[in-house]
């Protein structure tokens, strides 16, 4: 089981999502940003360092908003849902083909990796 972390980040009533690249798995589906904990790591501390790799931004990493675990064909995750807040920089395109700021009206227009899919209904229902 891979220890995954992922942030929740506001902006009012919206909330931040990434596209994934076309050559990792799951291509082109939503996520919320975030990633790997590495040995060693609290998953808070991952979540900033994935946050810096990925978007060059730094994140005050808050309260737990949900974990789940899922099976894909290739990787089973725990993923652990993080409230953040950025505190440094503005999102870039370094890792992923696209960021959105959407509100959970427009949630339904995406398709979302199926990890995700859980938070993204209880954020809709949160709102």
């Amino acid at each position: 089981m891979v220890e995954v972390v992922a942030a929740l980040v506001r902006d009012g009533e919206k909330f931040m999502i990434c596209q994934r690249p076309e050559h990792k798995s799951r291509p082109l589906m939503w996520e919320f940003p975030g990633g790997k904990v590495e040995a060693g790591e609290t998953p808070e501390a991952a979540l900033a360092r994935e946050c810096r790799e990925e978007l060059e931004i730094d994140l005050e990493v808050g309260e737990k908003f949900a974990e789940s675990t899922f099976v894909y064909p290739d990787i089973s995750v725990h993923l652990t849902l993080f409230e953040a807040k950025i505190v440094k920089g503005v999102p870039k395109l370094l890792e992923h083909r696209d960021i959105r700021w959407i509100t959970p009206e427009e949630a339904a227009d995406y398709e979302f990796s199926p990890a995700d899919v859980p938070f993204v209904e209880k954020l809709v229902k949160s709102f």
